[in-house]
């Protein structure tokens, strides 16, 4: 596969890159009309295309074979968290995360949250380019703002935990995790959780955990959190799926 991945979310309908896409295959990479590329469109599917026509703003592609990419894990990982003030560290957190494999991220509003609202075009950016740079076919899905209580009361299918740091019994993650299945974790601002949000999520059916001894930041929370399930998944894995792509031609 080229180094060099690029996205267009509905390149079967429309077979053109994005402005910003194009500018970066004909400015910064400099390539010409008739050269190979290679598209996702984040939904599981790469393609291989060649380039038609070569404007920085509006590259047109035909494409010449298609290959679907079978997800290598069975679980769903959804981190919903607080959003500190440095913006810098949430995009840190968002790029690492789509580069380990994470699903969908949540951005809550909380009591103690330093931010009570975001953009999330900014993070979608880093995501998608996150995903290209580590060449995943799968593009992780960005929920906007939302407020902590009616995040915790919506249903969710999979195991549910709340990290918190708070002096009550909690479970490591790394122990309460089955293997294999979808999980959903609440990581708090750098104030923490109210402690009235932690016992709505408790009353809310989740779980309450640690991620170890140590206190950590909130986007080292996050991560922490995302790699330990790839961790205990890939020491268990499930017999279910096996990392293959599957050809289909045009």
């Amino acid at each position: 596969m080229s180094d060099s991945i690029f996205f267009a979310p509905d390149i079967r309908q429309h077979p053109f890159l994005t402005e910003d896409e194009s500018q970066h295959c004909v400015k910064v990479l400099r390539m010409k009309e008739g050269e190979q590329i290679v598209v996702t469109d984040g939904k599981g599917f790469f393609y291989d295309c060649t380039l038609l026509q070569a404007h920085p703003k509006r590259c047109a592609v035909g494409i010449d074979r298609v290959t679907q990419i079978d997800k290598t894990r069975n679980e769903h990982i959804h981190i919903a968290f607080a959003p500190v003030k440095n913006m810098d560290r949430n995009e840190w957190f968002a790029e690492k995360a789509t580069e380990i494999g994470v699903d969908e991220i949540t951005l809550l509003q909380c009591r103690f949250s330093e931010r009570k609202e975001m953009k999330t075009d900014r993070l979608n950016k880093i995501i998608v380019s996150a995903m290209k740079q580590s060449q995943q076919a799968y593009l992780p899905k960005l929920n906007p703002m939302i407020d902590f209580g009616h995040f915790v009361r919506s249903s969710f299918e999979g195991q549910k935990f709340v990290a918190h740091c708070y002096q009550t019994p909690k479970t490591l993650l790394a122990k309460a995790y089955r293997p294999n299945e979808d999980v959903l974790i609440l990581i708090g601002p750098e104030g923490d959780f109210s402690e009235e949000e932690v016992h709505l999520a408790m009353d809310g059916g989740f779980l309450p955990v640690s991620l170890g001894e140590n206190r950590l930041r909130t986007e080292t929370a996050c991560l922490a959190a995302v790699h330990t399930i790839h961790v205990i998944d890939q020491i268990n894995p499930s017999n279910h799926l096996q990392n293959s792509t599957n050809p289909i031609l045009k």
